[in-house]
């Protein structure tokens, strides 16, 4: 294990609480991402289970529900809001950070062009902090004009996008790529509210589908591309989907 180091400077003046600033520049740890509305959130169940299984995994200790859901809530309170996008970070010793932001635009997020990579996130199932590689694919895919990367094997399998699943439509049925991915709250609620199936999908098998989606903690929203394939935009689909997300009832904190 680093030995913490006796002293750290910002921007040249000594931090107010070394060991506290380092144990945040691990880059070890986990989190999760939400929505609040009017002081509730959709799935809350499904994220106090996310940050217990994974401090579990990670550091061998148990995360209290209650305890999450009161930082939560006095981080909402001091910050004077109903309404934001909150994440909850857990670090070494399960030191535990609650951000508040402005929350997500409501609705249908902006169509989606996306560009295959090979890559696949290190133990996917965990919402961790070694995300380098997606923001190094995910900033590459934006300078090259396309909105996000697609994670995929190096047979072309697809996994997940760089910050969202992904879900695609043969017609009948919503698909979600069965490659290892983390399994993201809303697609959780989604999955629960659609006829959905879980099979291998690969970047050789997308001329057979009709249409595709993306999801994650800020968004739903249509995918009208990936790398030269264009997909058009199903609006009955698309509205049945948010139909669905929208019939989630939300959990008071």
């Amino acid at each position: 294990m680093t030995t913490p180091p006796a002293h750290i400077e910002v921007d040249g003046v000594p931090a107010a609480d070394p060991q506290l600033l380092a144990t945040l520049m691990s880059g070890y740890g986990h989190f999760t991402a939400m929505q609040v509305r009017d002081g509730r959130v959709k799935g809350l169940d499904l994220h106090l289970d996310r940050l217990d299984r994974s401090t579990r995994e990670l550091f061998g200790r148990k995360l209290e529900g209650k305890r999450v859901r009161g930082l939560v809530a006095g981080a909402l309170t001091t910050a004077g809001r109903r309404d934001a996008s909150v994440r909850v970070y857990v670090y070494p010793g399960v030191r535990t950070v609650v951000t508040v932001a402005d929350p997500a635009p409501d609705g249908l997020g902006a169509p989606q062009r996306l560009t295959s990579v090979d890559y696949w996130r290190p133990a996917p199932h965990i919402k961790h902090l070694g995300g380098f590689g997606q923001r190094f694919h995910g900033e590459a895919a934006r300078r090259a004009g396309y909105d996000d990367a697609l994670l995929t094997s190096p047979h072309g399998e697809i996994a997940e996008g760089a910050v969202t699943n992904i879900a695609f439509w043969d017609g009948t049925s919503v698909v979600w790529p069965a490659a290892p991915c983390l399994n993201g709250i809303t697609m959780a609620l989604l999955e629960q509210r659609l006829e959905s199936v879980r099979r291998p999908v690969t970047l050789a098998d997308l001329p057979g589908f009709r249409a595709a989606f993306v999801t994650n903690s800020r968004t739903i929203a249509p995918v009208t591309g990936i790398d030269e394939l264009a997909f058009t935009v199903d609006e009955e689909l698309m509205g049945r989907v948010y139909s669905a997300y929208e019939s989630v009832t939300a959990d008071a904190l």
